[in-house]
Order: structure tokens, then sequence, then C-alpha cells
């Protein structure tokens, strides 16, 4: 894996590993904040597992909703660089907010200051929306719009989010459960800060001219009259909205992770190990997911460049089928694993890791081609936006995989866990339906 990371550095320019070190970072503090996130409202706020499970999915829902505004101020007046900096800053207010009330007793909490564990999220939530539609469009910004480079970049830069996300929830999940939520939660936010600063050392020498001012003005802050679209980017569009329909049912799916599944780590899973005498947290099975993206990610990203190469490399289209058809098979797995567990009671952890390791490869197919696709295929006048529009999808799918996760307790968990089977299995045969005529419109993108 190693040699395979090293080799592909090589091909692609320094700034793309500049972004690859800011996402690894604001990754680990968003994704230190979510390991515990749920965890701590039920364990210290003692709020019920619906209540957790709602607020939870309008925080990550609304997490992927604020693109869209970032976005259009980036476009309009700001830039994807300011705009990326601002927003990594107010994140890093929101996440040391959030540890000092975390460090607060939780009866003074709940009593009277409640408010402030929830402003604390609404300040993460603006500051992620400057990060999210700008720092995906500055990697697009790197490479032409066929360069045989851009898919296998995109993954790359998937490492990055992934690597932190591993990180965070072993690091943060760790002080916070056995330390104190306020650690977790305070360490998450130090090395968002971390990671902004080194990104502020060399965005100016490292990343294209385009991304320092708006996509509206030229480089001199003349105003630039954009022409109307046309029939072929119109259609382009429309290809954007299509997938980003599909794109909602995996996310759907893979967003239990930080809720149902995490619940049935905690209360279904056999987690102690008797030769260590130690208990695995529950916390660090969100891990299992980014970990075998790191591992995986440079393969699936030399594979896209060597098949492309070969005239061999499947569609967009194909990928996302594939998403989402392992994203189905990764929840029959867990309807099998209920099944076993309500004969013999907590089941082995290697059913998680085998779950989290299909919806991995699901993942790889998917999410990183999604992005590249958006850079592709979206006009650049108002590129941030359009990826901002991307990611309102994940705000639909992580608002109704929250509110879902919320009936974990009320529902039998066979029945549970079969709805993701057969939403992502239908989507799935739907896309591949619709794939001639979604191909069509691309106009020759890849």
């Amino acid at each position: 894996m190693i040699a395979v990371t090293c080799m592909l550095i090589k091909e692609h320019p320094k700034g793309l590993f500049l972004c690859f070190s800011l996402e690894t970072w604001e990754r680990f503090g968003f994704y230190g904040v979510r390991a515990l996130l749920v965890l701590f409202m039920t364990k210290a706020l003692m709020f019920s597992t619906q209540k957790a499970g709602t607020v939870y999915g309008y925080y990550l829902g609304f997490v992927y909703l604020t693109p869209l505004l970032g976005g259009y101020i980036a476009d309009k007046f700001w830039g994807r660089n300011k705009a990326i900096i601002i927003g990594s800053l107010i994140m890093a207010l929101g996440q040391f907010m959030l540890a000092g009330v975390a460090f607060m007793n939780p009866e003074v909490v709940n009593d009277k200051f409640i408010w402030l564990f929830y402003l604390s999220l609404i300040i993460i939530i603006l500051g992620g929306g400057f990060v999210k539609s700008n720092i995906f469009t500055v990697v697009g910004a790197m490479y032409e719009k066929n360069d045989p480079r851009r898919d296998s970049a995109y993954t790359i830069f998937y490492m990055g989010i992934n690597l932190g996300a591993f990180l965070a929830p072993i690091v943060c999940g760790f002080l916070g459960e056995r330390v104190g939520w306020g650690w977790g939660f305070g360490t998450a936010a130090t090395f968002m800060m971390i990671g902004i600063i080194h990104y502020m050392m060399f965005c100016k020498t490292q990343l294209p001219e385009s991304v320092q001012h708006p996509a509206s003005r030229d480089k001199h802050g003349t105003k630039i009259n954009h022409e109307p679209l046309t029939k072929e980017e119109k259609q382009k569009l429309a290809v954007i909205f299509i997938m980003a329909f599909f794109n909602i049912f995996f996310w759907a799916a893979m967003g239990q992770a930080g809720s149902s599944l995490t619940l049935f780590a905690e209360h279904s899973t056999a987690r102690y190990i008797s030769l260590l005498a130690w208990q695995v947290p529950t916390s660090w099975f969100q891990s299992l997911n980014p970990i075998f993206i790191v591992a995986l990610a440079p393969l699936f990203s030399s594979l896209w460049v060597n098949l492309a190469k070969k005239q061999m490399e499947p569609s967009v289209i194909y990928k996302f089928v594939w998403g989402l058809v392992l994203a189905s098979l990764s929840f029959l797995l867990m309807v099998l694993a209920v099944m076993v567990y309500e004969v013999s009671g907590p089941v082995s952890m290697l059913w998680l890791v085998a779950v989290y390791l299909i919806q991995t490869v699901g993942e790889l197919c998917l999410a990183p081609i999604g992005f590249s696709l958006i850079s592709k295929l979206s006009p650049v006048k108002f590129a941030s936006f359009i990826m901002g529009l991307w990611f309102t999808s994940l705000f639909v799918a992580n608002l109704a995989s929250g509110l879902f996760a919320g009936k974990y307790d009320s529902m039998n968990h066979k029945t549970f866990f079969m709805v993701p089977v057969v939403t992502a299995g239908i989507a799935a045969i739907l896309l591949l339906l619709l794939a001639k005529p979604i191909k069509k419109w691309m106009h020759g993108v890849k």
C-alpha cells in the first residue's frame, strides 16, 4: 500500500496533498465529535435513544445542507480558498465550545445551558458548509475536465478524509469514553486548528490562481459576464441531479454507522477480549470503515488509472450501481447478525468487521467518483454551488438516516436492518435501467 501511494504522489500536483492534509485534520475534528456525540447524549446528558437519534440526524443532515450557502458565497464573493479558511476556523470554534459544555456538570447543562450544547453544534454546521463545498472543487480545479488522473485524485483525497476519520474515533473516542467527554471533544478541536494553520502556510503557493478569487470575477477583481447555459450544460446538470437522487439511498444506509450500528456494537456485540482482559471501546468500531478506506484507496486509485489506460474503466454509472449493491449486501449481513444474536446472545466482533469492509468497497466505488463527476459536469461559474447541491443529497440522506435510527429500539431489529437492504437494492436496479439515457446526457464525460 505504501509503495502504491508513493507512486501515485509523483503523478499529481502538490496542491492535492495540501488539500489532503487539511481534510485529514478537518475530518479528524468532525469525526471525533461524531464518534462521541450519540454516546455523550445518551450517557452524560441522559437523552433517550430516540431523542439522541433525532439530534444526531439533524446535526449530520444540516452539515450537508450548509455547503449550499458556502458554495454560493465562495462563487459570488470570497473565492474558494478564503471560504475554506474561514469555515475551518468557525468549525474549530464550535468544537471548542462543545468541549466546554462537556467539561460542565451534565445536570447543570440540562438545567441551564442546554442551549449552549445546541449552539456549538450549529456553529460546527455553519463552518462545515464553507469547507465541504469548496475543498472538493479546489481539488477538481487542478485538473482538466477529462484528465484520466481526476478519479484517481479524488480517491487519494478521499483517503485523506478517512485517515482523519480512522484516527478520530480511536483518539477522541478513547479520551471521551475513558478520560472525560470534554477531553475527547477538545482534542478534535485542537487537531482541527493544526490542520488549518498548515493549510494557511502553503495555500497561496500550491493552489491554482483560480481558487483565490470568486468565480464571478477574474484575478484583477473585474466582473466576468458568463454566457447563459447551453442545452448540453443543462443536460449535464440534469445528470448531477439524477445521480444525487441515487446518492441519497447509499448514504441513508451508510449513515447508520454512528447510530444503529454503534448501538448494536454497544449492546449486541461481544467486545471483551479475555486474553487481554480488555473491552474494546464502542466508538472504535467507527474506525473500521476509514481504516479500510485508507488501506484500499491507493489500490482503487491505481486501478482506475490502469483501467483507463486500457480503455476498460467502467463508467461512473456502473460504479454507482456497485456501490448501492454492496451497501444492500452489507445490511443483509446485519440481518443475519441479528438472527445469531437472538439465538445465542452477543455476537462476534467479526460480524461488524465484515459489514464495514463490504460497505467500504461500495463507498470507494461511489463516493470519490461522485465528487469527481460533479467537478467534470459543473459549469465553472458556479462549481462550488453545484458541489453544495450535491451535498444537499447527503443532507437528505443523513436526516433520513438519523430519524430512522431513532426507531432502533422500537422496531424488530431484523426488520430494521432489512429496510436499507431493500431501499439500496431497488435503487441499484433502477439506476441500472436508466444507465443508457444518463450516459447520453453526459456528452462524452467519463
